[in-house]
Order: C-alpha cells, then sequence, then structure tokens
C-alpha cells in the first residue's frame, strides 16, 4: 500500500504496512533495528505512541478520521512519549529525517492507495 498527500499529489511512502489489530499495534517497531526509507507503519486506532524498546528515530504523522494530518512529529528518540493531538485517531511512522523530505503538512489530507 502506498501513502499519497492528496493536498498536493505527491508520493509520502512507497509501502505502508499496517498494524490496525492489538498485537500488531502492540509490537510496532519495537525490538527492530532499522526501518528503510520509502516504508512507513500505519497504526490504527491509535492516538499517541512512545518509543520504549526502540533502537532509533522516528518522525510520526498523527492523523485524524478524515485523514486530514493534525500533528507532525520529527525524530522522535528511543525511550520518550510521543505529543498528543487533539483529533488523532491513527497515527503514520516513518524513519528519523523522513518528513523533512516531505510536503505534508498539516491541514493536508493523506490517502493510502492500494498497490495495482
Amino acid at each position: 500500500m502506498e501513502l499519497i498527500n492528496y493536498s498536493t499529489g505527491s508520493m509520502i511512502a512507497k509501502e505502508v504496512k499496517q498494524a490496525h489489530r492489538f498485537w500488531p499495534r502492540f509490537k510496532g517497531l519495537m525490538f527492530t533495528n532499522s526501518m528503510p526509507a520509502g516504508r512507513a507503519l500505519h497504526l490504527a486506532p491509535c492516538n499517541s505512541i512512545h518509543t520504549f524498546f526502540m533502537k532509533y528515530e522516528i518522525d510520526v504523522l498523527y492523523i485524524n478520521k478524515e485523514n486530514e494530518i493534525v500533528g507532525i512529529e520529527e525524530c522522535l528518540k528511543p525511550g520518550r512519549l510521543g505529543s498528543r493531538f487533539s483529533g488523532a485517531s491513527s497515527v503514520i511512522e516513518f524513519p528519523a529525517g523522513a518528513i523533512n523530505h516531505l510536503t505534508a503538512a498539516v491541514g493536508h489530507t493523506v490517502a493510502f492507495v492500494e498497490d495495482i
């Protein structure tokens, strides 16, 4: 599944893994060594995150039920709690530094597109 910035038409992530059930959400990125560029993890439902038991920093988009970006967090270090953003219903996690290269901003809408 790809992630597109619907507001700008640009690609955000080429491969998005979904964590929409309890155990995949619970595990998230814990105990992994890295996340390759161009990939992301979508946790839903989820309105806040942590980076306990992680070995690397991540960037995070917080989105509401309409897939509108309501918050952005860059370079969240291991062992930390993420910010809380009003209205967030899911989060998308990226390798640290990915958001610097995106055209994503608060208020933009994202779209999940199935691979063809």
